[in-house]
């Protein structure tokens, strides 16, 4: 067998179509089938059920995909660590963020870094972070910014900063005269808030009492912000996010026991262009976030 083979492979179990399986690895139909079938006889197993216009993966054949993306990835790895070799700068570095991060961290960081390290160029994701996570342990990232606590194994972490949520409300709302509001208050208040898979939405409703939030299936707050603008609701937002979100209708005000998250870098242990991580997490280090407070 050959890394060629366990890249149909593996293409053809996501795909589970063998047309487009083939057309995603830029070959032939034919060619694609006689590589999984001459594999199958090699292992001396069946690895998928044909059907008319799908295919299924068998219980064995689980187990060998799982192996064939480790052997994959280890092939890439040894790739990297070739490149890293002649220059680390050479390739950009892929940075992946959650999506109530990405959007108000990456304008101060990329002009930083032009300063820092302008050779180095990022390739950005936003995303939930159970895919980023899902991403970083396959190579396709290679740094994730998500909320503490996070654990994943053969990878380092380093703390960035930490926040406070505030409350997002209209200027004529009748809570804009006080200094500040009893989270107990938001439990009768039409609240608005991200859709499930946001940890942002999971940690605001561990502190933050809501009967009976609605939620918002996107996964931007700034949708939200519009929602709130047009008096449908309160929402609760990140303390970074407040110079892209305030605008002249609208205003914050800071809760009695305000929520708070740690924001955290995480890059794969053996990561073979450790300048790079060195370089991007001493940028991120220095940015000025409104409303963060370093670590």
């Amino acid at each position: 067998m050959t890394l060629t083979d366990l890249r149909y492979l593996v293409t053809l179990a996501e795909l589970r179509h063998f047309a487009k399986a083939a057309a995603a690895c830029f070959v032939s139909q034919p060619t694609l089938s006689i590589a999984i079938k001459k594999l199958e006889d090699e292992l001396g197993l069946p690895l998928f059920e044909r059907h008319r216009h799908d295919v299924l993966v068998t219980p064995a054949g689980e187990r060998i995909i799982e192996q064939a993306r480790v052997v994959l990835a280890e092939a890439e790895h040894l790739k990297h660590i070739a490149q890293a070799q002649h220059d680390e700068f050479a390739q950009p570095l892929r940075l992946g963020a959650i999506f109530t991060v990405a959007p108000y961290v990456f304008p101060s960081l990329i002009p930083a870094l032009h300063q820092s390290a302008p050779n180095l160029l990022l390739y950005l994701e936003e995303n939930y972070t159970h895919v980023l996570s899902e991403k970083l342990a396959q190579g396709d990232l290679d740094m994730i910014l998500v909320a503490s606590p996070f654990e994943q194994i053969e990878t380092q972490h380093q703390l960035l900063f930490e926040e406070d949520f505030l409350l997002l409300l209209p200027k004529q709302h009748a809570w804009q005269t006080q200094s500040q509001i009893d989270n107990q208050a938001l439990a009768e208040a039409p609240m608005l808030m991200l859709g499930e898979g946001h940890c942002f939405r999971d940690q605001s409703l561990a502190t933050c009492p809501m009967n009976n939030p609605k939620l918002n299936n996107g996964n931007s707050l700034e949708t939200l912000r519009f929602m709130v603008a047009n008096g449908l609701g309160l929402t609760i937002i990140p303390a970074i996010s407040v110079p892209f979100l305030i605008n002249d209708g609208l205003t914050t005000r800071p809760l009695l026991h305000p929520p708070t998250r740690q924001i955290m870098a995480v890059w794969r242990r053996r990561f073979p262009r450790p300048n790079t991580i060195r370089v991007l997490l001493s940028t991120l280090q220095q940015l000025q976030l409104s409303g963060s407070r370093p670590l």
